[in-house]
């Protein structure tokens, strides 16, 4: 066992490695700060029959212990990942995901658990650094160190790793991954910073990367690990060329111009299949039927590689794309709202043949959504959601939710949460769901024009509308071509997906993940100017679509009013085991929620009187009554020394019968409970007990008064009691 220290930005990092988890065949214990990850790799021996993929899985495990809680429920114990371990996961597989060898098909699981945790430390993200230390440390092929930070920017200075309240004055919030040549992942969200302030983000994190894989190279270099054989799978290259040699690259280009992404898809397909027919009869003497099926695959992956390269040679050196646009040229955009009677807000985006249905639904004080995880414990006022149904690739799959989902959801989400108005301007829970009804490149970016649309057609006051756009890269020796608006297949098939959304004003959020090592600061600063010009066209038709959110909410929303109860006087509205709180809720037919830090106190329902005759109530019921105002008050009781009158809610006075003026006992035989009468306040004393007189009476001297009361101690005791 041995342990490797260092101090790095602000704090210590510490690698130990012999001690924990030996029979994983990489394992690394990493320290940073107060924080704590276990980070294990294990590859099965063999390969996945029949795999032509990377069966790669990461899980970051959220353990309660390692913030010294137990977990809620019935069972006490850990069940499926939270959104936020499900995101952490993500973050550490995009990185490390590309650095596996091209024909490495065996099943790998990298699991960091989560042993100490201080949210000051991002231990989430060191589990990139982690992931890389136990892979480089086991005998699985992987090819390179990897290491990530997040980053924050206060008062015009770049912070590695910001601390909790740094982020809360931060202008941005990012994570970046990389290796010693190049930035190959971001995540992050951002106030509307600008594309300069963007880039020297991006450079400054990937010096502080260089500075972890420098302590990385350190460690692992102490080591001699015999990595296992990757072995290319064999086949006759001569089996592949002759189906090569039938390849017509005109025809294939022509397929590949086809427009509609459908009809592209079947053009392709039937010259697949055409080929492969045309190779069993031309060549049924010199590759029998065995053969052919036997060594099928490779003929089909040399097809799919083909296809790559026209269509990167066509992007490089005509600059001519697949659907016939320009590098720098935005798909026809549609914009609807107010599609639907019953939904809050709804608004259908249309970019090519990427569509999203946006809707928005205002909820009520009790929709918050309770958030308890190692990460964060609190409440979420502002939620999206996002749906991708398989009918949107004109697939058949299984309706689950997915990894991907989450992902897509959670980046739109940043995308606009930080243009969403105060709880004291807006004061809904806000639901937005993006159902994605086409896909073809981008419908996370195509769900933040959706969700922006559908906010303002709810009425939501949103200070801006808020875009997004996909950029994608193609880089062949020393050329580029940054691309804007990338179809599916240009993803698929370039070297780079780079989304951005914003404002008019700056960004707000921002995605990238690339496949090669030549991104440089020429390529980041050329990719995020282009897709800021096609943000600002973008926002152009939104705009014109909908200049402002609307004035009035839908009929069919809850309605909502505000007012603010002084700190002490919370308990009053509350009332002993929210007896009193309860009564209003009861009695006016409305929802009534109390912020115990700030007062701000919610009434919700659906009838506008109801809601504003609670408000009066709890006005007036933490209203601070004084002696000589007038009320007109209700009898709530009557005794043979006087009534008691409510003259606002909770606040009850004894109006004495010396205080009713002449003919008191004939006055106080006539009242009956529930009568009004008008009365005035005479006193208030030390424990809150109000006396009251009869409006218009004289009160009587003072001595009199004294002696009379001396003769009553029943009635003291009386109100005493009332006023509690």
């Amino acid at each position: 066992m041995k342990v490797w220290e260092t101090e790095i930005f602000g704090r210590k990092l510490a690698i130990e490695h012999g001690k924990m988890a030996k029979q994983a065949h990489g394992s690394v214990l990493l320290k940073y700060g107060k924080s704590a990850i276990l980070v294990t790799a294990t590859a099965s021996k063999e390969a996945k029959d029949g795999v032509d993929f990377l069966p790669l899985t990461v899980e970051f495990q959220e353990k309660f212990y390692a913030v010294g809680k137990i977990p809620g429920g019935f069972l006490k114990r850990e069940g499926r990942p939270s959104s936020e371990a499900i995101l952490s996961s993500r973050l550490i597989d995009r990185p490390i995901r590309p650095l596996f060898p091209k024909d490495f098909h065996n099943e790998i699981q990298v699991i960091v658990t989560a042993l100490s945790m201080d949210t000051d430390d991002s231990i989430e993200t060191w589990g990139i650094t982690g992931a890389s230390f136990a892979l480089n440390l086991s005998p699985i092929p992987f090819d390179g160190m990897v290491a990530g930070v997040r980053v924050g920017y206060v008062n015009g200075e770049f912070i590695v790793f910001p601390t909790q309240e740094e982020l809360k004055n931060s202008k941005m919030d990012i994570v970046v991954a990389g290796t010693k040549e190049a930035i190959t992942m971001v995540e992050g969200e951002s106030l509307e910073v600008s594309e300069e302030e963007m880039v020297k983000a991006l450079l400054f994190a990937h010096d502080a990367i260089k500075q972890i894989i420098e302590f990385q190279e350190s460690v692992v270099s102490e080591f001699n690990i015999e990595k296992w054989e990757v072995t290319p799978p064999e086949y006759p290259e001569e089996f592949v060329k002759d189906f090569e040699s039938l390849i017509d690259d005109n025809e294939l280009k022509s397929r590949i111009l086809v427009k509609g992404k459908k009809d592209r898809d079947d053009a392709i397909d039937s010259y697949r299949k055409e080929l492969l027919e045309k190779f069993q009869t031309d060549y049924i003497e010199k590759w029998d039927n065995e053969t052919f099926d036997k060594y099928k695959r490779f003929i089909l992956e040399a097809f799919d590689e083909k296809i790559k390269k026209l269509m990167r040679k066509m992007i490089i050196e005509e600059n001519t794309r697949a659907d016939g646009r320009k590098i720098d040229e935005i798909r026809p955009i549609t914009c609807e709202i107010g599609l639907f009677d019953k939904t809050h807000g709804s608004a259908l985006f249309t970019r090519g043949e990427t569509q999203s249905l946006g809707i928005v639904t205002l909820g009520e004080p009790m929709d918050v959504q309770i958030i308890d995880t190692v990460f964060e414990e609190g409440e979420r006022r502002f939620m999206l959601h996002y749906n991708f149904p398989p009918f949107s690739t004109g697939e058949v799959k299984g309706l689950r939710l997915s990894r991907r989902e989450i992902g897509h959801g959670h980046l739109a989400e940043r995308a606009l949460k930080n243009l969403i108005p105060s709880e004291e301007e807006f004061p809904y829970i806000i639901r937005v769901v993006s159902e994605v009804l086409e896909s073809n490149g981008s419908s996370s970016m195509a769900t933040v024009c959706s969700g922006s649309l559908a906010l303002m057609d709810a009425g939501v006051p949103m200070k801006k509308h808020v875009a997004g756009v996909a950029m994608g890269l193609i880089f062949e020796e020393d050329k580029f071509v940054v691309l804007t608006d990338i179809l599916g297949m240009e993803d698929h098939l370039g070297d780079m997906d780079f989304k951005v959304t914003g404002t008019k004003d700056g960004i707000t959020a921002f995605q990238m993940d690339v496949k090669v090592a030549g991104v440089n600061e020429e390529v980041l600063k050329e990719a995020l100017e282009r897709a800021r010009i096609a943000r600002l066209h973008i926002l152009d038709i939104m705009y014109n679509t909908i200049p402002e959110p609307k004035k009035e909410l839908s009929p069919y929303a809850p309605l909502i009013k505000t007012t603010v109860v002084p700190i002490d006087k919370i308990s009053d509205v509350i009332g002993p085991g929210g007896r009193v709180i309860k009564g209003i809720s009861k009695e006016f037919e409305v929802e009534v929620s109390i912020n115990d830090e700030t007062g701000l106190t919610k009434v919700s329902g659906f009838n506008v009187e109801n809601i504003n005759n609670a408000i009066s109530y709890i006005q007036n019921l933490i209203k601070e009554v004084k002696q000589g105002e007038i009320f007109e008050g209700k009898v709530s009781r009557i005794e043979n020394y006087g009534v008691f009158i409510e003259i606002a809610p909770g606040k009850v006075g004894l109006l004495h019968m010396s205080n009713l003026g002449n003919d008191a006992k004939e006055i106080l035989n006539n009242i009956k409970i529930g009568d009004i009468l008008k009365v005035e306040i005479v006193s208030i004393d030390d424990n809150g007990r109000i006396q009251l007189k009869k409006f218009g009476v004289e009160t009587p001297h003072k001595k009199s008064r004294r002696s009379y009361h001396s003769k009553k101690t029943g009635e003291d005791n009386d109100q005493k009691e009332n006023s509690k």
